[in-house]
């Protein structure tokens, strides 16, 4: 069973034709079919929280999943992802 922010809100269709799907970004928060109305979303408000660099923030297929609480708590970890994976978007995410 997948995680929720392994789930994209569009299905393969939409994807093939959506202007936001550029390969190794995520789902933009402003996008529609990205917003998430499950009771587990709760926007977060901890910087700390945020800003944990063990988050393996790319494990998230939306953007809107990476200022979630509970995604921050229950994501998974870089130790946790496979050693051949590479990187995508900004890795200086945390150069304030």
């Amino acid at each position: 069973m997948s995680a929720c922010w392994e789930i994209r809100g569009c299905d393969d269709e939409m994807q093939g034709r959506c202007p936001h799907n550029t390969p190794g970004e995520p789902c933009p928060a402003d996008c529609h079919f990205a917003a998430c109305v499950r009771p587990t979303h709760v926007v977060c408000g901890d910087f700390d929280m945020l800003l944990n660099p063990d988050r393996d923030y790319d494990a998230a297929n939306k953007e809107i999943c990476r200022f979630c609480e509970f995604f921050l708590t229950n994501g998974p970890d870089i130790a946790d992802a496979p050693p051949d994976r590479i990187r995508k978007g900004n890795p200086n995410r945390f150069i304030l």
